[in-house]
């Protein structure tokens, strides 16, 4: 595909997408004030989205969490907490999971399309660099665990992935399932406090927190350790 059919590609979906904001703008207006209103309130954003209906409410939901990949509007991990409070523990879970998914993939399509130089403006170069060492010695199982591994920049990991070799196909069972252990505990964490199941909640708080201080905490080292891995490799070769 020509450099010119990309851009081409990328300004009519971004001029469509630009219509339909234009075209919606009253009603897009008033729903992103009352959810900024919201977000303090986890009550009101269940009784928000439930009033939407039995299908448009979980419609809406995985919508926010597409957008939580894609432009981070919100945190993550509130999303998925949310999920949990307002659906359940199993309905959230799965809104939860579809949501990101899609998310990622589009991400994942959008770099396909767009290739390499646009790609650069999006992921910081330090990721950047550190994602290509991965790909040319360790592959798509590495990058599986870069999809569980809580706090790791999952979304750049998505726009990197569309740069690669790896196929749509593996790149869904990788980012859907890769994400089902952090999306399933913040479900259950948001279901706890809607039962007001507290002594349950904070034991899955203080797994979470047992999982995810030493990931974040030790992440400069596990960028260290694959780099040497880089270098040892290209000695070898």
């Amino acid at each position: 595909m020509s450099r010119l059919v990309k851009i081409a590609i990328f300004l009519g979906g971004t001029g469509f997408l630009a219509l339909i904001v234009f075209l919606n703008w009253t009603f897009l207006a008033e729903r992103a004030v009352t959810l900024y209103g919201l977000v303090k309130d986890p009550e009101q954003v269940r009784t928000f989205l439930l009033n939407w209906g039995p299908i448009r409410a979980p419609l809406a939901f995985m919508g926010i969490q597409i957008l939580q990949v894609l432009f981070a509007p919100v945190p993550g991990e509130a999303s998925g907490f949310v999920g949990g409070y307002v659906f359940g523990t199993v309905p959230g879970f799965i809104y939860s999971s579809i949501g990101l998914t899609a998310g990622s993939v589009v991400n994942f399509i959008l770099a396909r399309i767009l290739g390499r130089r646009y790609v650069r403006k999006w992921v910081p170069g330090r990721y950047l660099g550190k994602f290509d060492a991965v790909t040319r010695h360790h592959g798509a199982l590495l990058f599986f665990l870069f999809f569980v591994v809580p706090g790791f920049p999952k979304d750049y990991l998505c726009i990197f992935l569309g740069l690669t070799g790896i196929s749509l196909k593996v790149f869904v069972l990788m980012a859907g399932i890769g994400r089902m252990p952090g999306t399933l505990m913040l479900s259950l964490q948001g279901a706890q406090v809607l039962q007001k199941d507290y002594a349950t909640l904070i034991i899955l708080i203080v797994i979470s927190i047992a999982f995810a201080i030493p990931a974040y905490y030790w992440r400069e080292r596990i960028y260290a350790w694959i780099d040497r891995l880089n270098a040892a490799n290209n000695v070898e070769s």
